[in-house]
C-alpha cells in the first residue's frame, strides 16, 4: 500500500466555519447563538460580507456547553462559565503533565 501525495491543486481546509455551517454543525438553536455572541462568550473571528466566521474549535466548545445547558437545564451564561472552568481545568492539568516530564 502505498501513500499519494497530497494534491497541491486543493485549497488547504479552512481554520474557518461560515455562520449557516457552524449552526449545523452545532445544533444549537440560533437564538443561543445570538446570546452567546451577546455575552462575548462566541465571537466571530472574521467577518466577510456575507457572513460570519467562526473558528473551528467554537463547534467543540458550543456542542459541549448546549449539552451542558439541556441536560441540566442551565441558562447559556452558566453553561458558558462551566466550559470555561473546564478549559481551565485542563489547562493545568496539561501543565502538570509537562512539568512531570522535565
Amino acid at each position: 500500500m502505498s501513500i499519494k501525495k497530497m494534491d497541491s491543486s486543493f485549497p488547504a481546509a479552512s481554520p474557518l466555519v461560515a455562520w449557516a455551517e457552524f449552526v449545523e454543525l452545532t445544533g444549537t438553536p440560533e437564538d443561543r447563538l445570538h446570546e452567546l455572541m451577546e455575552l462575548g462568550w462566541l465571537q466571530a473571528t472574521r467577518k466577510t460580507e456575507q457572513s460570519l466566521m467562526f473558528r473551528q474549535v467554537d463547534v467543540y466548545r458550543t456542542r459541549k456547553l448546549d449539552r451542558l445547558c439541556n441536560d441540566f437545564e442551565l441558562p447559556s451564561l452558566a453553561g458558558a462559565m462551566i466550559v470555561d472552568l473546564l478549559e481551565r481545568i485542563e489547562d493545568l492539568e496539561n501543565r502538570l503533565r509537562e512539568l512531570e516530564r522535565e
